[in-house]
């Protein structure tokens, strides 16, 4: 969603780089495009204004006048405001002490409210609670279906004790209020500790969903009351969101449709706006792409510096710790890295997600976005099926596919031969790789780290000079005839070594007496 600011802010920081001091106008040019940049990117008027001040009146600080990297430091100010923007640090939902924990769903029709529902209750599930949805929406036709299919979805129970509408002609008879009240009470009895409550939309804010949403909240007190916003409503985005707080009092903000391609303005201007934080973030269709708002990771993202953290709970919460343990202890015994553990390592990158999401959190990733964006999914599943093509020897042995072996390959997993080819010259790559970082000789084409073995800086200088190595021969009887000779040489080539001081030969009628020396230290040199 933030590429074009992302884009935008990445090509004016480049303009200051290189500059040992910043005059007052190369502050006021870079203020005037983050400046375009932000109303650009939809932001309202009042929070650009009120960014763009700070960070000029910072820039032109002694922070920066004092600083080793102004455009660094320029960097770091505009990264703090947009942390501050975003809404400061982590907000996490406050639980209540006693009885379950009722957390109220408000918002437009066709934010995604009834979607992340479901989103959240799985969320919770894994964070070990026990949540129950309750269906209020009896308003928009199938409104109670689709959170029972989401549900079912999440693993979640729902309580739906009224059908809704079913079609635009209908006119429900349900108390929403009633079902809200009773939803609460079921969680109680059945010992479930969160409840959620989906509550009815409207196309546009009016006076009727209002006060429904009020009546609701008087009757079930909520912990928390969270306004589902679409992220791509643009500039609307504020009026909606202060309309729900003066009509709810909402406490916290859930951004949905965060990986669509608008501009993002909605993101970082509510939170500024209504004084409330962003709590959670919705980044895709399936009931996973759901996540906890970092600010300070968002910015990170939006200022093209990644979000290596974010990838790190990934992968910690999908890793099979098991399959891992395995391939370190494989690593440590310096094993041969096989096909069936390259396939094992990427079913384990499947189960994370997206894999161009995953890219796209890496430090500098706006710079192939590009490539990202073109990168197909179904790779994955072409690579592995080349791999489960193999027979078991050729997976382990990798050597022996010759030609009319990959061209069978090729026919069992649908692909071209020039596929399998390029699959087997990454994996001898990978496989080289890995046998080097085990042996203690760090990346290839990288000097080693201290203490890792690997080549430091002038071992590499002279790494061109140096002899090669002649190899073994592959006939054992040769081989062992080389052994021979070799040791042989050594011995010859220690017999001829000359005896005596470590710093020159010293010769049988080498007299003392000769050098010139303190008097008495003669008898320290005796033979």
């Amino acid at each position: 969603m933030f590429n074009s600011l992302s884009d935008r802010l990445t090509a004016t920081f480049k303009n200051l780089r290189g500059k040992g001091r910043l005059t007052e106008a190369d502050v006021d040019a870079t203020v005037r495009e983050i400046r375009r940049a932000l109303l650009d990117a939809d932001v309202a008027v009042s929070v650009v204004r009120e960014f763009t001040g700070r960070v000029r009146e910072r820039a032109l600080g002694a922070e920066v006048s004092g600083a080793l990297n102004p455009s660094q430091q320029i960097v770091k100010i505009v990264n703090e405001e947009l942390v501050e923007i975003l809404g400061g640090e982590t907000r996490r939902i406050r639980l209540a002490k006693t009885g379950p924990t009722v957390i109220m769903l408000a918002g437009l029709q066709g934010a995604g409210k009834t979607t992340l529902a479901g989103k959240l209750s799985k969320w919770l599930k894994a964070q070990g609670h026990s949540p129950i949805l309750v269906a209020c929406d009896l308003q928009r036709p199938n409104a109670v279906t689709q959170l029972q299919v989401v549900g079912k979805r999440a693993g979640v129970p729902v309580f739906a004790p009224h059908p809704g509408a079913t079609s635009e002609l209908d006119h429900p008879a349900g108390d929403p209020v009633a079902v809200a009240r009773a939803g609460v009470e079921e969680a109680r009895q059945k010992l479930h500790d969160v409840v959620i409550v989906d509550t009815a939309g409207r196309l546009g804010v009016d006076a009727d969903m209002m006060e429904q949403a009020r009546q609701i909240r008087r009757a079930i007190v909520p912990n928390e009351v969270l306004f589902v916003i679409d992220s791509m409503i643009g500039q609307d985005a504020v009026n909606t969101a202060l309309a729900f707080d003066e009509g709810v009092n909402f406490t916290g903000i859930v951004l949905s449709k965060l990986d669509g391609d608008a501009r993002g303005g909605a993101a970082l201007s509510v939170a500024s706006v209504t004084g409330k934080p962003v709590m959670f973030a919705s980044t895709g269709e399936g009931v996973d792409d759901f996540e906890l708002f970092h600010p300070d990771r968002m910015a990170s993202r939006i200022l093209d510096m990644g979000d290596v953290l974010t990838l790190i709970e990934q992968a910690e919460k999908s890793w099979d710790k098991d399959e891992a343990a395995r391939m370190a202890k494989k690593f440590a015994d310096q094993e041969d890295f096989t096909l069936d553990d390259f396939l094992a390592q990427m079913q384990q990158i499947r189960n994370m997600g997206s894999m161009k999401k995953m890219l796209m959190m890496m430090p500098g990733a706006q710079n192939i976005r590009q490539q990202l964006e073109q990168f197909d999914e179904r790779e994955i599943d072409r690579v592995e099926a080349i791999v489960r093509s193999m027979t078991p020897h050729e997976r382990v042995a990798p050597k022996i596919i010759n030609g009319s072996r990959r061209a069978r390959i090729a026919r069992g997993s649908g692909v071209h031969v020039s596929e399998v080819n390029g699959l087997l010259e990454r994996f001898a790559q990978a496989q080289k790789m890995m046998k080097k970082m085990a042996q203690g000789g760090g990346m290839p084409g990288m000097p080693g780290m201290p203490g890792m073995g690997g080549q430091g800086g002038g071992a590499r200088k002279g790494a061109k000079n140096a002899p090669k190595k002649k190899a073994r021969s592959g006939n054992p009887a040769k081989a062992a005839q080389e052994l021979r000779e070799a040791e042989a040489r050594r011995a010859g080539a220690a017999k001829a070594l000359p005896t005596g001081a470590a710093f020159g030969q010293q010769s049988d009628d080498f007299d003392p007496s000769q050098l010139n020396l303190p008097k008495g230290f003669d008898k320290f040199l005796g033979k």
